[in-house]
């Protein structure tokens, strides 16, 4: 790869960080109508098993009260890795560090985990196609933590 195609990518993986790091800001600022904007129509999301949801309508809806069950969050994203597929889709993997504090009387829940992402270029702007949360652990989190992270044995 020449100079100007890898300065290319690093420009490019720039803005793919870049919707990765809005999503959290837009989470933890009760803006889910600005968390819509980073997803294609034809999305797929799965936080946990039967948590999720396939096309923007239907992912919309899972957003829907998030302002009112949670006081405030905090999503830490970190060791971002981009892998190329085409000049058109990447996959990604991120740790995350997502901290809830709810409405309701409640201990802070905790999640520690990772997002896997595909993430694709459309009509010149990068967003995600399919977001899945795998889980290291929780503690006090209100949903039951699932897609475990398989460790090699």
């Amino acid at each position: 790869m020449d100079v100007s195609s890898a300065l290319g990518r690093i420009v490019e993986e720039r803005a793919i960080e870049r919707i990765v790091f809005d999503y959290a800001y837009y989470l933890d600022m009760n803006m889910p109508e600005k968390m819509i904007e980073l997803f294609v129509e034809d999305c797929e999301v799965s936080y946990a098993p039967n948590f999720g949801a396939t096309g923007i309508e239907a992912y919309a809806k899972t957003l829907d009260g998030i302002g009112t069950f949670f006081r405030a969050t905090s999503h830490h994203v970190s060791n971002i890795v981009i892998d190329w597929v085409s000049d058109t889709e990447v996959t990604l993997r991120a740790a995350v560090l997502a901290i809830h504090r709810y409405t309701k009387e409640r201990p802070d829940g905790v999640l520690y985990g990772q997002y896997h992402d595909v993430i694709v270029k459309r009509n010149g702007q990068w967003k995600f196609k399919q977001r899945i949360l795998k889980t290291t652990m929780a503690t006090d989190y209100h949903v039951r933590a699932a897609n475990p992270i398989g460790r090699v044995e």
